[in-house]
């Protein structure tokens, strides 16, 4: 197989009907590190909402077991893209994020909001970052995919297509990013569990280039001090330049899903989508983020 030619394949098929497969070939085969890079900035993006990062504060989750609430949200994720809506895996691992999200009373918006970061920011990412950049069928497959998810978990007013998600995701940062105490807690711990996955004597060196890879807004939400000119240009060429590298590469044979990522570390001897997750007692911890309207999607049925 030449470098080009899934990207051919993905262009002979329809982004409306054939999203799953189409989101497949992109994560799993042309991007996976992208996604999964773009996937933990969109976690963090959320932070950013007070009303999101203060009950992320409130659920002591992310602080105290940092390592387990990003293994459970990655492997929650992935079994959906592995496994489709209609596979027993899949749809065990949406009822349980529906499971934890009826647990608190989570607004709509920043239901839709958390989607709209799942569908935004990678493409934003990996057109940045990226050895090539996403194409026209996989960014509306994306939207069609994360629409479909939204359903399934009972958001309502989705954006219909990436355009439109965008507006979305611009807007609601713009009037909602704002300074949380527990947020910025969230925020640290999040840091520092990214930064834990390598040898110890490069954590400055790799807090110091996470926080250049944020833009503005979200480093004012944070109060974190910008970095320096410098630190910002030599991060993010460094990551360009890796992505021109892939570009040198043979393209996958195998399909790479996030369950096999080694930053995912809690689950050595196995899971089941089912029993991962928190369980918490309605009201008191465990979701990520708040709820208004219960959602009728209780179960992935």
């Amino acid at each position: 197989m030449k470098r080009y030619e899934r990207l051919r394949q993905i262009r002979r098929l329809d982004p409306e009907k054939d999203f799953l497969e189409i989101y497949r070939l992109s994560a799993t085969y042309e991007f996976p590190w992208d996604y999964t890079r773009a996937l933990e900035l969109a976690l963090y993006r959320t932070y950013a909402v007070p009303s999101i990062g203060a009950l992320l504060a409130e659920t002591a989750e992310f602080t105290t077991r940092t390592q387990k609430r990003y293994d459970d949200t990655a492997l929650l994720l992935d079994a959906v893209v592995e496994h489709g809506f209609d596979g027993d895996e899949g749809r065990a691992a949406i009822r349980r994020i529906n499971q934890m999200h009826r647990s608190y009373d989570i607004s709509n918006d920043d239901m839709r909001y958390v989607l709209c970061t799942f569908v935004v920011m990678p493409k934003r990412w990996i057109d940045a970052y990226g050895w090539r950049r996403l194409s026209q069928h996989e960014t509306a497959a994306s939207a069609v995919y994360y629409r479909t998810l939204g359903q399934h978990m009972g958001i309502k007013e989705i954006p219909g297509s990436y355009e439109e998600f965008a507006q979305c995701l611009d807007a609601y940062e713009e009037a909602h990013f704002g300074w949380d105490e527990g947020a910025r807690g969230v925020a640290d711990a999040t840091l520092e569990l990214m930064v834990s996955w390598y040898p110890r004597p490069l954590a400055p060196v790799l807090r110091a280039a996470t926080l250049a890879l944020l833009d503005e807004p979200l480093l004012r939400a944070f109060g974190y001090e910008r970095p320096s000119v410098l630190t910002r240009a030599v991060t993010r060429r460094a990551v360009r330049l890796r992505g021109r590298a892939v570009r040198l590469l043979p393209p996958r044979t195998a399909p790479h899903y996030g369950r096999q990522n080694w930053e995912v570390k809690g689950y050595r001897d196995g899971y089941r989508p089912g029993e991962l997750g928190t369980w918490p007692v309605p009201g008191v911890r465990g979701c990520p983020v708040r709820h208004t309207e219960v959602s009728a999607a209780g179960s992935a049925e």
